[in-house]
């Protein structure tokens, strides 16, 4: 195989132009990029900074022809089947060698050259090529359309900046593969263990989610046609080296034509020598699998095998039923993954929560579901996400004590903003939910309900014992019904009866398996429906399950589209995760906080030191001391 890609890499010398695509030797392509001496440090720190899109596989010396760690016998002015030639940041023309025209900026002796430019002052830099991995997925059973259509793979600049170095900066530039919806794992997985050539994929899902605006105009390569059931799914490309170039106008720069790569000597496996510094070595525990996030916009996000494990078990910890209510029987398998990865994709959250059960107290509000609302708003605030709480009018000033008691306490750091929705018109939830009601301009991107009444089918909202308290319970479902036709927004419920808001998802189950569930049933859905024992443990899951997200490289890695250095979490901020997990001491707070104001357990009404009948000692805290177990053990790891 070794003598046959060198025989092809001979042959490109004598057949130009030729697309090396399709060329399924086993072995790297590379994007090659030549710049002046001057600027070769700068573009090393560009690459370190920037590893999906820019794999360094080797940097030349000055002047140097050759690239004996890649190829044997090769020669970078004459192994290329097309160039690409820039003087100040501008494509004057493509060649087909870059002998002949360094042998033109050459001057006589004595007499100083009309332009910069000798080879001797210029530094080659070769590059990881996707290219290196489309033999890998054709093994793996996923069709390579761009192969299949005889074209080159299309590539889109997009509105993802790089991280800048010296004098280099630019948008990322993304190459886009069709893969069939069920194939998506076993293109994540080759792609994986091949971070040479860039890697996983940074996007799977809508375009315009990267600033691509139409797929029938790629800004390199050739527009490649989906079939029935494909999803886009780009990678980091090396021609984002190329927009470097002509972002940073140097005097005279060369690159590969896009789709003419040089041919490497080394094979395309994980057990390739040649690793890129910032690139961990593959593990399973590390390999990544694809879940859909949102279908509009359509989005999947990756997550290691290790982090879904530990997020399944905190799953499963939460679907324990101390309380006997029959909530296992509401159970879907992934749905607090699913919701703590929208979770971290979202940048605007709105949490609402609260259950008038206690219809002849006042307050009439039940102690679960505040203390899970807290625990996601202290962790979603810690990621830099904007949180804002929606409350019914009647318990507005009293939930603003209850928050501010809270920072007293040290239960939050700040105070949360507190907001009401209640019914005014047709477009109300429209209006409140995006900027000047315009659904392109939404205010938040996700919604989460937890432990908060829920509409049944008849308009009315009934507590576990059929009881009617809608004269106690604003509207706010009416902001999920409208999130389902505002594309970006996401919404999840977490209950643990079924008829809290959110729960519509799996209604059926609730009305044919509950307790008179026929009638309580909520009839509003949320995207994600989490269920738990008890509704406060679904919230310490999904702030257990959001630190476990960022905390997992793979996850990481994707959020930041491949760019940036490693370690991509400093110190300082893993310790301020960390200290905004739930805890047994902080959640005994804020349960005493809330008992102050006079709110009661669900199931007995006692205005105790208990949620839904059941004693914060021991087994609330032991619920919490346990999801901390799994969260906080090995973390990093994965």
């Amino acid at each position: 195989m070794l003598s046959a890609v060198r025989a092809a890499r001979c042959a490109i010398r004598y057949l130009r132009g030729i697309g090396t695509s399709a060329m399924d030797t086993g072995y790297q392509q590379a994007n090659v990029v030549v710049l002046p001496n001057q600027l070769a440090d700068d573009f090393h720190a560009f690459c370190r900074s920037n590893p999906a899109p820019l794999p360094l596989l080797y940097r030349s010396q000055s002047g140097e022809t050759s690239s004996p760690p890649l190829a044997q016998h090769a020669d970078i002015r004459t192994d290329i089947s097309q160039y690409c030639v820039y003087e100040d940041g501008r494509l004057v023309k493509t060649v087909s060698s870059l002998q002949t025209y360094s042998d033109a900026h050459r001057s006589p002796p004595g007499q100083q050259a009309e332009r910069p430019g000798s080879w001797s002052d210029m530094v080659c830099f070769y590059l990881g090529c996707s290219f290196g991995f489309e033999g890998r997925l054709k093994e793996a059973g996923v069709p390579v359309r761009n192969v299949e259509q005889g074209k080159n793979v299309s590539m889109y600049r997009t509105a993802v900046p790089c991280v800048p170095a010296g004098a280099f900066s630019c948008p990322l530039v993304v190459t886009m593969r069709p893969v069939p919806a069920a194939l998506l794992d076993a293109a994540v997985k080759v792609t994986h263990l091949n971070p040479l050539a860039h890697g996983a994929p940074v996007h799977i899902g809508d375009p315009a989610l990267l600033g691509i605006q139409d797929l029938s105009r790629p800004d390199y390569g050739d527009a490649v046609e989906l079939q029935p059931g494909d999803v886009t799914v780009f990678w980091a490309c090396g021609v984002t080296a190329i927009e470097a170039i002509l972002s940073s106008k140097p005097p005279l720069a060369f690159s590969h034509s896009p789709g003419c790569m040089f041919l490497t000597d080394i094979p395309d496996s994980p057990t390739s020598t040649i690793t890129p510094p910032t690139e961990a070595k593959p593990h399973p525990e590390l390999t990544p699998l694809c879940f859909q996030v949102s279908q509009n916009p359509l989005l999947y996000s990756l997550v290691s095998q290790g982090t879904v494990a530990k997020i399944r078990q905190l799953e499963v910890m939460i679907g324990e039923d101390p309380g006997e209510r029959g909530i296992r029987a509401l159970f879907v398998q992934d749905e607090l993954l699913r919701s703590c990865l929208a979770l971290s994709h979202s940048s605007s959250v709105a949490i609402t929560t609260g259950f008038p059960t206690h219809y002849m107290h006042s307050p009439p509000d039940e102690t679960d579901g505040p203390p899970g609302a807290i625990a996601m708003a202290t962790m979603l605030l810690s990621l830099g996400k904007q949180v804002t709480m929606v409350t019914d009018r009647r318990a507005l000033e009293m939930n603003r004590a209850i928050i501010d008691e809270a920072v007293r306490t040290g239960v939050l750091k700040a105070a949360i903003p507190l907001v009401t929705f209640e019914d005014g018109g047709p477009d109300a939830a429209r209006h409140f939910l995006c900027h000047h009601g315009d659904p392109n301009k939404p205010r938040f991107d996700h919604l989460v309900a937890i432990e908060r009444s829920g509409r049944a089918a008849d308009g009315n909202y009934y507590n576990m014992r059929a009881v009617n308290i809608k004269h106690l319970v604003d509207p706010v479902d009416d902001l999920f019904i409208a999130a389902k036709h505002i594309p970006g927004i996401g919404t999840t419920g977490i209950g643990d009866g079924g008829n809290e808001l959110g729960m519509g998802k799996v209604k059926e189950k609730v009305q044919s398996l509950m307790p008179k569930g026929g009638l309580i049933a909520c009839e509003v859905p949320a995207d994600h429906a989490v269920t738990a024992g008890v509704s406060n443990w679904g919230g310490y899951a999904v702030a257990c399950g959001l630190y476990l997200l960022h905390t997992c490289p793979a996850h990481l890695r994707y959020l930041r589209k491949g760019l940036g250095l490693e370690p991509v979490t400093s110190t300082e901020q893993l310790q301020d995760w960390t200290t905004n997990l739930p805890s047994v001491e902080k959640e005994e707070s804020f349960l005493s906080t809330l008992v102050q104001f006079g709110i009661r357990s669900g199931k007995t009404g006692h205005l105790a030191m208990e949620v839904d009948g059941l004693t914060f000692h021991p087994t609330h805290s032991d619920m919490i001391t346990r999801l901390l177990e799994v969260t906080r053990g090995g973390r990093g790891a994965f």
